[in-house]
């Protein structure tokens, strides 16, 4: 279900938000301020929205679309929907964190770890690739959420670097070793508790949560995998301007503002605790990026409908 803030389309600028709601908030507020374009934000998860514009096509009133998880900005883009960025965005992101084509660019970013409680598991048992925790050793020791969209571009990674046989097998092996929770949340909160081992998540519930009072966390620490490994796997929020939006000047606009330093700034800041993706904004509280060591994914390559029909194949879906 969407939900809207704002009044008649035609005099704002439309946003669908699959980004945490809080922190687009908060660049809207600062973008408005400081430009007096008024914009109106609807909200959802990253495939309904993706879904939606699919099916709206060129009668969409959206005029930006944002992500948590690529695989939805490559849904959109495989459509034609998007129109290519302007040089102010382009110049403000690396090149690896957007498609070929530059219809759409990252702005922010996760990195994919395994969750671990201390009582239960030392560092040097920790497997050495995510691959591992397919293998019989793990059986009952794993956790992760199937159903939410960042694990699901997990997966999709894993299928982009170790193709579809590998991925099925390991998708297999983790259904019969996994115990499925809803929500990464939860997953930390039950690997905390001791209920589990470990846990795919990614990085920034455990940091958010040491944040706030490590309730949920402070049993537990976080094991990196690097080495370009599946498990290193950097998740990328997309941002894109819809070629045929009412607002094109102004939704250009906004996405050289969500990319820009003072943007930036903003996701570097946020109770999100996630990465910005340009290069003059330092991230507080957790390992630079430059540290993750994460594999070469080309970011328009996820494909979403693949995994689901995979996932649902071997019935975690």
């Amino acid at each position: 279900v969407l939900s809207a803030c704002g009044g008649d389309d035609e005099e704002k600028l439309v946003i669908y938000n699959a980004q945490h709601e809080e922190l687009i908030d908060e660049v809207v507020k600062a973008f408005t301020e400081e430009t007096d374009i008024e914009v109106e934000m609807r909200n959802g998860s990253d495939l309904e929205l993706a879904n939606q514009l699919v099916a709206e096509g060129d009668a969409s009133n959206a005029d930006v679309f944002l992500t948590e998880n690529s695989p939805a900005m490559s849904l959109v883009q495989s459509e034609g929907l998007f129109t290519t960025l302007s040089d102010g965005s382009l110049g403000n992101i690396p090149e690896q964190y957007r498609p070929d084509d530059n219809s759409w660019t990252g702005f922010a970013a996760r990195s994919t770890v395994l969750v671990y409680n201390t009582d239960a598991v030392q560092p040097d048992e920790m497997p050495t690739s995510l691959m591992d925790l397919a293998d019989p050793e793990w059986n009952g020791r794993i956790s992760f959420s199937p159903t939410g969209a960042d694990f699901q571009a997990i997966v999709a990674a894993v299928l982009a670097l170790e193709g579809e046989e590998a991925t099925a097998e390991w998708l297999a092996g983790i259904e019969e070793n996994g115990t499925v929770y809803d929500g990464n949340n939860v997953v930390l909160e039950t690997v905390n508790a001791g209920e589990v081992d470990t846990g795919i998540i990614y990085h920034y519930y455990w940091y958010r949560d040491q944040e706030e009072a490590g309730d949920n966390s402070d049993n537990s620490e976080l094991h990196f995998f690097g080495n370009q490994d599946p498990g290193a796997f950097l998740s990328i929020s997309g941002a894109g301007v819809l070629e045929n939006g009412e607002h094109t000047g102004d939704a250009q606009e906004f996405v050289e503002f969500l990319t820009g330093p003072e943007g930036q700034e903003i996701v570097s800041e946020s109770y999100a605790l996630e990465y910005p993706l340009n290069p003059e904004v330092d991230i507080r509280s957790i390992p630079p990026l430059a540290e993750l060591q994460v594999p070469d994914i080309d970011v328009s390559e996820l494909d979403s409908e693949k995994v689901i029909a995979m996932m649902q194949d071997t019935g975690l879906l």
